[in-house]
């Protein structure tokens, strides 16, 4: 495959994937540095959902590919990229407070039929879990340490994810359609997972992890016209493993539906003459990650696969 961009305008979608799709995610971004000769940093556009939104933060803010390698690997010389590994989530969430996030978002999706079968799980699920009683005080510290002066990231065009709760709603915070938002509160929106992390007000609204209406929010780069996308997916996968577990179960249904959601979105980009390059979990990384994508203690072995089998899948793939 080529390699080289040339004046072809390119945008960066990440998708969601908890503490373990971050490290999968670091390991795709290293393979497309050096299997298509680009440094992401420099793409047109970058949009980012849940941990995809943690790395165009980073990505943004001017951190590179190798600063990140080292942050995965305890290694970085970097005192903010330091800090913020020390703060990573725990495997499991703190005890939710005992109401549903949002039943009346959940009721309306359903009667008005606005869901697909393979949204509902996601989408008009998410308002029926607890309101999560995780503090995302460490995603603030980032975004605060990253950009002192209280503004957004220094790249123009670096857009974060998230759902509005009571209308299911994407939002992309950074764009020119989405209400203005610091770029802490965004940030966590964007990774405020239903039941783990409670909802971040902005605007007067309430908003989630974008990654329970879409793991990547593809089709919302449609406007910007961009000729090329790369799409880092790692709560997506083209691979499959039995259910083992009631944990892979679970982690199963979420999958499929995540993955046929942006099946759906990139033939959307794609019918508008855009080429995507796709790159998601395959059923060896599955093996390694697990069925919690927020269990730390497989964090370094996922990275270290990743390294090899991401850039196996880039070199194999092409833009189409």
């Amino acid at each position: 495959m080529s390699n080289r961009n040339g004046s072809q305008r390119r945008g960066l979608a990440i998708g969601c994937g908890g503490t373990l799709g971050a490290a999968w995610i670091v390991a795709a971004l290293a393979a497309a540095r050096d299997v298509l000769d680009w440094d992401p940093r420099t793409a047109d556009v970058m949009i980012g959902t849940s941990a995809g939104s943690e790395m165009v933060t980073m990505l943004g803010s001017g951190i590179g590919v190798d600063e990140l390698i080292a942050m995965q690997r305890g290694t970085t010389e970097n005192a903010i990229l330091a800090a913020h590994m020390r703060c990573a989530p725990g495997r499991f969430p703190p005890l939710p407070r005992l109401r549903p996030g949002a039943p009346g978002h959940t009721l309306r999706a359903v009667r008005e039929g606005r869901l697909t079968d393979r949204q509902r799980l996601l989408t008009a699920g998410s308002g029926l879990l607890p309101v999560g009683g995780g503090d995302p005080g460490w995603l603030q510290r980032l975004a605060d340490r990253l950009n002192p002066g209280g503004g957004w990231v220094s790249h123009p065009a670096t857009w974060l994810a998230a759902m509005d709760y009571a209308t299911g709603e994407r939002v992309a915070f950074g764009s020119p359609t989405a209400p203005e938002a610091n770029l802490g509160a965004a940030l966590r929106a964007s990774w405020a997972v239903p039941g783990w992390f409670p909802p971040v007000p902005i605007a007067g609204r309430r908003f989630i992890d974008g990654g329970a209406a879409s793991t990547a929010s593809v089709d919302l780069l449609i406007p910007e016209r961009l000729e090329e996308i790369v799409v880092i997916a790692p709560m997506a996968s083209t691979g499959r493993l039995p259910a083992t577990s009631a944990g892979h179960f679970l982690e199963r249904q979420m999958r499929d539906r995540m993955s046929a959601q942006l099946d759906d979105e990139i033939a959307r980009v794609r019918a508008t003459g855009t080429k995507v390059l796709r790159i998601d979990a395959s059923s060896e990384d599955l093996v390694v990650m697990g069925p919690n994508f927020m269990d730390g203690r497989r964090r370094l072995a996922t990275f270290e696969h990743s390294l090899t089998s991401t850039r196996k899948a880039l070199e194999l793939g092409e833009f189409v």
